[in-house]
């Protein structure tokens, strides 16, 4: 009773995402999933969890076998990125991530509906790194919510 899981974007990647690629992380169950999340639609992972803020763990899937560019299709639509990458900073202000914002869209591109479903890819800044070893390590970390009117996480 009593315990909430709301991490810090420098603790999600300097601890469980480094810790995740490192394999030194040791969680209770069920605070983050391992999930292959592009094969999936938002609204089918939210009900695995009670909270409104769901983390999962997600191997990068790559569009091209030998290229940079992830491949994030669903079964009934695309997760879309908005903006520009975010640099997360540790305390000293040292880049030791990246942060995607994606939007979640019904349909084909580039012609789907925008939902309200709002994820948070956060990734490790070596993984951008062509023909490099990341390609073995390459996880996300993934934050995902329902964007409500009255509330939002960013």
């Amino acid at each position: 009773p009593g315990f909430r899981f709301n991490p810090t974007e420098e603790e999600l990647v300097s601890f469980y995402l480094e810790c995740k690629v490192r394999g030194k992380l040791n969680l209770p169950p069920g605070v983050i999933l391992d999930v292959d999340f592009y094969h999936h639609d938002p609204w089918e992972l939210s009900g695995i969890s009670n909270t409104k803020v769901f983390y999962f763990f997600v191997p990068r899937d790559r569009k091209y076998p030998d290229g940079s560019r992830p491949r994030r299709v669903a079964r009934s639509g695309y997760w879309k990125a908005t903006g520009t990458d975010h640099k997360v900073s540790d305390f000293r202000g040292k880049c030791i991530g990246k942060k995607k914002t994606l939007v979640f869209y019904q349909g084909r591109a580039p012609k789907g509906n925008k939902t309200n479903w709002v994820m948070n890819e956060f990734r490790l800044p070596w993984t951008d790194q062509p023909n490099s070893i990341a390609k073995e390590f390459d996880v996300t970390l993934c934050r995902m919510y329902q964007k409500s009117s009255s509330s939002q996480l960013q």
